[in-house]
């Protein structure tokens, strides 16, 4: 695809680690110290063993992959938050289109309005089959100004909405993804119950051949609430990335994980599933940290099985 988007696309430390040659290595002791600013997984949690399970899960999830990875999550029950880089910054892709509709939805909650019955076709093509026209023709009819308002309003001061129609190279962080989750999920001021509603039961309703990413592990009886995105370019190869919301079940955290430098989409994906399966089965009851059972990783997806946008933008 071309590099330019079209008119369609238009914390307490418990086990920290370190980035070096595209994997992640664990810093033990005795080691060299790392170099100065090199990312660490961060993790804290209301439960003791929660965080360094995490911390030492996630690394050893991401310890054989190359490329770049950010990520982090957050789990209300237990009181526990995780991250990884969380501020290095990525071309948004299609996860810009969460965005894309909460600003939509905080627009028309400034109005005193419901969305229009073309808003509601939009959105819900944009969501559940992250279609790029559709988004076009929100970005256009929103204008970069409510995007940026609502982003002022979220706290979301790490993202950069695109210019000239790029809304596919927004800027974003995996922390200010996280952010959206969190309003996504809980009271606020800025989305109220019926917004909220709707935005979440849109990304429940994905396509099947999108539901790949963090979903991969969730336990039974959990609701998920995905977006992912995935764009090639000239410069970072694969830029794939996928957020998610699980709820129900006495659960309620979430998944962020972005990526970029990889070989091929596939790969993507899979970097992102190997982290969301170890996350998913830290933060299962019924699965305590370091317990000695492991679920079977799912079938790894190749681009053939993940929609017609595997060659291209979504």
């Amino acid at each position: 695809m071309s590099a330019r988007p079209t008119a369609h696309l238009v914390r307490r430390a418990v086990l920290p680690v370190v980035v070096a040659a595209g994997t992640l290595v664990p810093v033990i002791a005795g080691a060299a110290p790392a170099a100065a600013g090199a990312p660490q997984v961060v993790c804290s949690s209301a439960r003791a063993r929660i965080a360094p399970g995490l911390a030492r899960d996630i690394t050893a999830a991401l310890g054989s992959r190359r490329g770049t990875a950010a990520v982090a999550l957050y789990d209300r029950t237990t009181g526990t938050r995780c991250t990884l880089d969380a501020s290095r910054r990525f071309d948004s892709a299609s996860t810009v289109k969460v965005t894309v509709l909460a600003a939509l939805l905080r627009q028309a909650q400034e109005a005193g309005r419901s969305l229009t019955s073309r808003e509601v076709g939009l959105t819900t093509a944009m969501i559940t089959k992250s279609d790029n026209a559709a988004t076009t023709a929100l970005w256009n009819q929103l204008g970069v100004g409510r995007v940026r308002h609502f982003l002022s309003l979220a706290g979301m001061t790490q993202t950069t909405p695109g210019t000239d129609g790029y809304w596919g190279l927004t800027r974003i962080t995996a922390g200010d993804e996280l952010k959206l989750m969190a309003l996504m999920t809980s009271g606020n001021t800025v989305l109220g119950p019926a917004a909220r509603a709707y935005a979440l039961g849109l990304m429940s309703k994905v396509v099947p051949a999108q539901r790949w990413g963090v979903p991969a592990g969730t336990p039974s009886g959990v609701t998920v609430h995905v977006k992912n995105g995935w764009l090639s370019r000239a410069t970072h190869g694969w830029r794939v990335h996928s957020v998610g919301a699980f709820t129900g079940g006495g659960r309620d955290y979430a998944i962020v994980v972005l990526t970029q430098d990889d070989s091929t989409m596939a790969y993507g994906v899979a970097t992102i599933e190997a982290v969301a399966r170890v996350v998913h089965r830290d933060l299962d009851p019924r699965s305590p940290v370091n317990a000695l059972f492991r679920r079977p990783p799912p079938p790894v997806h190749t681009p053939g099985t993940l929609g017609t946008a595997a060659a291209a933008h979504s």
